[in-house]
C-alpha cells in the first residue's frame, strides 16, 4: 500500500516503494567529494600560467633553435606527469577513506529498523534520529521524545531548538538531545543544506598561509617577467642580426625567471602527505589542514576517548539513604538506563552493570543532554529520579555528600548522584525537593600511549588544554597522570566568565576545565583566538561540534557522531590520540620543506631577473643558452628541491612565509646574478682569446658554484644525506663539464686559465656577499633561514 504524503506511519516504506522512488530520481545520492575530480586534477596540472609560458618558449626554440635547447620542455612534461600521478594517488586514498567514514542513517523499512548509507535515503523514508546524528535530509517530525536540534551550522543560533510532531527539520542540523522519527520531504539537491551551500561543506579550504604565500609570490613573478622579458627580447634582437639566435637567447633569459616546479612541488608535497596519513588511517577532508595543524600552538582535548580509552566501566555504588535498600537502588538504575532510548556511554555502563530491567512503566522523562549534565525519569505509581553530576542534581544542604563526591572525583573516578523527587521539573529546571539516595562511581582506563603523546606536544612547545563535561577534579587527576603540566590548575566552568577579557585570562591561566557546556567550549576556542593562538580541537560527541567548527583545525574521532565528523577537517579513523603527532610531524615537514623549496626557486628567479635587466641595458648577447639554464636549474634547484620536499623535519613553524623567502632569495639571487654577469663581461671584453662559448661556460661555472653555495646555506648543517646530495650534484656537474659527450651536448667549452682565476675570485666575493646578506636578513627578520 502506498502511503499518502504527510500521513503518520511508523512502519516505513516497503522495498518496492523505495525502488519506485529511486527510479523517479527521488533519492539522496549527490556528488559530494572530499577530493578533486580527475578532470580538475588534469586541468590543475596542465593548464597553468607557467606551463603556458614554457610552452610558448618551447615552440620558439623548436622553430628557431636547436633541439638540445628544448630540454626544458621535457622538464615541464615530467613535472606535469609527476604532479598528475601523485594527485591521483592522493585522490584514491581520500576517496577510499571517505567511504569508510561516510555518514549513516537509521530508517524504518518494511517495519524493520535498518542502518543504511545516508546517500541511500529516498523521499518519504522514515528516519530515526538520536543524539549526535546529523540530519541528512529535510523532514517532518512524526514522533518526538525530548527531541532538541542544534541548527547553528545553518542559522548561527547556538541554542538548541525543541521539536514536536509536525515541525520541520532541516538537513545540516544535528540532534542535540532526545530522539524522534521524521519523514523525508526533501532529498538530494532539493534539501536545504545542499541548496544553501553546495560547495561549502567539504571543499571550502582551511586558510593556508603556504598557499596564500605561494600565490603572492607567483603574482610578483608574473608582473616582473612581463617587462623584463620585453626588455630582454628587445636587446637580443637589437644585438643580433640573426633573428633566430636573438629569439633563442631571449628564451634562455625568460625561462630562467619561470619557477615552473614551485607549484608542482607544493601540490606534490600535500598529496604525498595525504597518502602517508591515509596509510595511518587519517582522513584529510581539507588538504591545507595538514599545514595548519603544523602551526597549531594550543591543542584542546577531551578526557573521555582522548586521554582515556572511552570505555566507561561501573565500579560501585554508595548508599546515602538508610531507608532505601541496595536492591531497590539497583532496580532504579536498571529501569532508568532501560528508559533511555539512546543512552550515552555512562548510561550504557550502568545498563551493562544492571541488566535486569524491572520493566516499570515510564510516565515522564527528561533525556540526558551535555548542557544539563543530568537525565530524569518518573515511573508510574512510583517516585521520580534524577541521575547526573553531583554538584548539579544535589540540593543545597547536603555538604557531606558533596564532600564525599569530591573525594571520589579526586581519585580520578567519574561520579554520579542518584536523587529521588516527587515529580520531574521542566527540562531546564530541577524540582526544589531532591533527596540524595546513592553515589555511583565509574572508571575509565587511561590510554597506554597518552603520556607519550602528551610528551611529544610538550617537546614541540604546544600547550594542552583539557576540556570536559566531567567533574574538574576527576579530569585534573587524569590529566596529571598522563603528565600534563599544571593539571592541578583546574576551573569549574560554571564559575567561568562568559565572555570578554576575563574569559581570555581565565582560559589562558588554567589548564583543566570541567563541567563545560557545548556553548562554553565554543567560547573558549574564541578566547584562545583572541589571545593570538592557533587552536586545534579534538572531539567525538555532539557536545564538541560547535567548538570543532570554530577551531582552526577540528579533529574528529572515527567513532564520533556524524555531526562531529562532518565539521572536522581531520578524522582519526583509528580513534587514537597518539596518531596526532604523526599528523603534526607531516604538516611540519610540508611547511618547512616548502619554504626551502620556495627559497630555491625564488633565488633562481632573482638571479635570472637581474641578469636579464643587466643584459637588457648593456645590449649584449645573453650569457646562457636555454640548455645552460636547464642544466643549472636541474642540478641546483630541481633535483635538490624534489629531494628536500620529502625530507623529515620537526622544525617549528613561524608566521611570515613570504617575507622570509624574499629576504633569503632576493639578496642571494642578486649577488649570484651580478657576479655571473661580471665574469661574463670580463671574459668577453678582457680575455681576447675567449670565444662566446667559453664566456658562456665561465658564466655557467660561476652561477652553478654560487647556486651550490646557496643550496648549502639553505640546508646546513649537513647530515649524511644532505652531504651526499650536495657533493653528488657537484660531482655530476664536474662530469658534465669534462666529459666530451656531455660538454658537447650542453655546448660547454672550457675557458682559459686566466678566466678560471676570474671565476674563483667572483665566486669567493659572491660567497662573502651572500653570507653578509643572510646575516642582515637574520637581524631584520629574527629568523636566520626559513624554518
Amino acid at each position: 500500500m502506498t502511503r499518502a504524503p504527510g500521513s503518520v506511519d511508523l512502519t516505513g516504506l516497503s522495498s518496492s516503494e523505495v525502488e519506485e522512488r529511486r527510479q523517479h530520481g527521488q533519492g539522496n545520492a549527490v556528488e559530494d567529494r572530499t577530493s578533486r575530480s580527475v578532470a580538475s586534477i588534469l586541468r590543475g596540472n596542465i593548464l597553468t600560467r607557467f606551463n603556458a609560458i614554457i610552452t610558448v618558449l618551447l615552440a620558439v626554440v623548436l622553430v628557431f633553435g636547436h633541439l638540445p635547447d628544448a630540454l626544458f620542455g621535457l622538464v615541464m612534461v615530467f613535472n606535469t606527469l609527476i604532479g598528475i600521478v601523485q594527485e591521483l594517488r592522493a585522490k584514491y586514498t581520500l576517496d577510499h577513506l571517505t567511504v569508510l567514514s561516510a555518514p549513516k542513517a537509521t530508517v524504518l523499512r518494511d517495519g524493520v529498523e535498518a542502518e543504511i548509507p545516508a546517500e541511500d535515503l529516498v523521499l518519504d523514508d522514515v528516519l530515526l534520529v538520536a543524539p549526535g546524528d546529523q540530519i541528512p535530509v529535510d523532514g517532518e517530525i512524526l514522533a518526538s521524545t525530548g527531541l532538541q536540534l542544534d541548527e547553528s551550522l545553518l542559522t548561527g543560533e547556538a541554542d538548541p531548538v525543541d521539536k514536536q510532531p509536525g515541525d520541520t527539520i532541516l538537513s545540516g542540523s544535528f540532534v542535540f538531545a532526545g530522539s524522534g522519527a521524521a519523514r523525508a520531504v526533501a532529498v538530494g539537491g532539493d534539501a536545504y543544506a545542499r541548496r544553501l551551500a553546495d560547495e561549502a561543506k567539504r571543499f571550502t579550504l582551511t586558510h593556508s598561509e603556504l598557499r596564500v604565500g605561494i600565490n603572492r609570490i607567483l603574482q610578483i613573478v608574473t608582473w616582473v617577467i612581463i617587462p623584463t622579458a620585453a626588455l630582454l627580447l628587445y636587446s637580443q634582437l637589437r644585438d643580433n642580426s640573426d633573428l633566430a639566435e636573438g629569439l633563442v637567447s631571449a628564451v634562455a633569459g625568460v625561462e630562467g625567471m619561470v619557477p615552473q616546479g614551485l607549484v608542482l612541488l607544493v601540490s606534490l608535497a600535500l598529496a604525498v602527505a595525504v597518502i602517508r596519513l591515509g596509510k595511518q588511517q587519517v582522513l584529510v577532508q581539507e588538504l591545507p589542514a595538514v599545514e595548519t595543524l603544523a602551526r597549531v600552538d594550543v591543542v584542546c582535548v577531551d578526557k573521555t576517548g582522548t586521554l582515556t580509552e572511552g570505555r566507561i566501566v561501573y565500579e560501585r555504588l554508595e548508599l546515602l539513604d538508610p531507608s532505601v535498600d541496595e536492591q531497590e537502588v539497583e532496580d532504579v538504575l536498571a529501569a532508568s538506563a532501560a528508559a533511555e532510548s539512546n543512552p550515552n556511554p555512562t548510561l550504557d555502563a550502568i545498563r551493562n552493570a544492571f541488566p535486569a530491567d524491572p520493566h516499570w512503566p515510564v510516565s515522564d522523562a527528561v533525556p540526558f543532554s551535555s548542557a544539563r549534565k543530568y537525565s530524569g525519569v518518573a515511573f508510574a505509581g512510583r517516585s521520580a529520579w534524577y541521575l547526573g553530576a553531583p554538584e548539579i542534581v544535589l540540593a543545597d544542604g547536603f555538604a557531606d555528600v558533596r564532600r564525599r563526591a569530591a573525594e571520589l572525583a579526586l581519585q580520578g573516578r567519574r561520579v554520579l548522584a542518584l536523587v529521588r523527587t516527587d515529580g520531574l521539573g521542566t527540562e531546564q529546571s530541577l524540582p526544589a525537593a531532591r533527596l540524595p539516595v546513592a553515589l555511583i562511581t565509574l572508571s575509565e582506563s587511561i590510554r597506554v600511549d597518552a603520556a607519550s603523546t602528551v610528551r611529544y606536544f610538550l617537546d614541540q612547545n604546544v600547550t594542552l588544554k583539557v576540556i570536559s563535561g566531567d567533574d574538574p577534579r576527576t579530569v585534573s587527576t587524569i590529566a596529571g597522570q598522563v603528565g600534563i603540566p599544571h593539571a592541578d590548575s583546574y576551573l569549574d566552568a560554571r564559575s567561568m566568565p562568559s565572555a570578554g577579557p576575563e574569559l581570555v585570562t581565565a582560559v589562558d591561566e588554567h589548564t583543566v576545565f570541567g563541567r563545560v557546556t557545548p556553548q562554553q567550549k565554543q567560547a573558549m576556542v574564541g578566547a584562545l583566538h583572541a589571545g593570538g593562538h592557533t587552536v586545534a580541537m579534538t572531539g567525538d560527541g555532539v557536545n564538541d561540534v560547535l567548538a570543532l567548527k570554530d577551531a582552526d583545525i577540528g579533529i574528529a574521532m572515527g567513532s564520533g557522531t556524524g555531526a562531529t565528523k562532518s565539521v572536522a577537517q581531520l578524522v582519526l579513523l583509528d580513534n587514537r590520540f597518539a596518531t596526532l603527532p604523526r599528523v603534526v610531524a607531516e604538516g611540519r615537514r610540508v611547511v618547512a620543506n616548502m619554504e626551502r623549496v620556495a627559497c630555491l626557486f625564488m633565488t633562481k628567479t632573482a638571479y635570472a631577473t637581474i641578469l636579464a635587466f643587466l643584459v637588457g641595458f648593456a645590449v649584449i648577447p645573453f650569457p646562457f643558452l636555454p640548455r645552460h639554464i636547464t642544466l643549472i636549474g636541474a642540478l641546483t634547484i630541481g633535483i635538490p628541491a624534489f629531494v628536500l620536499s620529502f625530507e623529515p623535519s620537526s622544525e617549528p613553524t613561524h608566521p611570515g612565509f613570504v617575507p622570509r623567502v624574499l629576504r633569503f632569495a632576493i639578496p642571494s639571487g642578486v649577488v649570484a646574478g651580478t657576479c655571473t654577469f661580471l665574469v661574463y663581461e670580463l671574459a668577453r671584453e678582457t680575455f681576447v682569446d675567449a670565444s662566446l662559448s667559453q664566456a658562456r661556460t665561465a658564466a655557467t661555472i660561476t652561477l652553478t658554484l654560487l647556486a651550490f653555495w646557496i643550496l648549502y646555506a639553505l640546508i646546513r648543517p649537513l647530515g649524511t644525506k644532505e652531504a651526499a646530495l650536495v657533493f653528488g650534484l657537484c660531482g655530476l656537474f664536474v662530469l658534465t663539464l669534462f666529459l666530451p659527450l656531455s660538454a658537447e651536448f650542453f655546448d660547454l667549452v672550457l675557458p682559459p686559465a686566466d678566466e678560471w682565476v676570474a671565476v674563483a675570485i667572483a665566486v669567493g666575493i659572491g660567497i662573502v656577499l651572500i653570507e653578509a646578506g643572510l646575516q642582515i636578513g637574520k637581524r631584520i627578520g629574527g629568523v636566520s633561514r626559513p624554518a
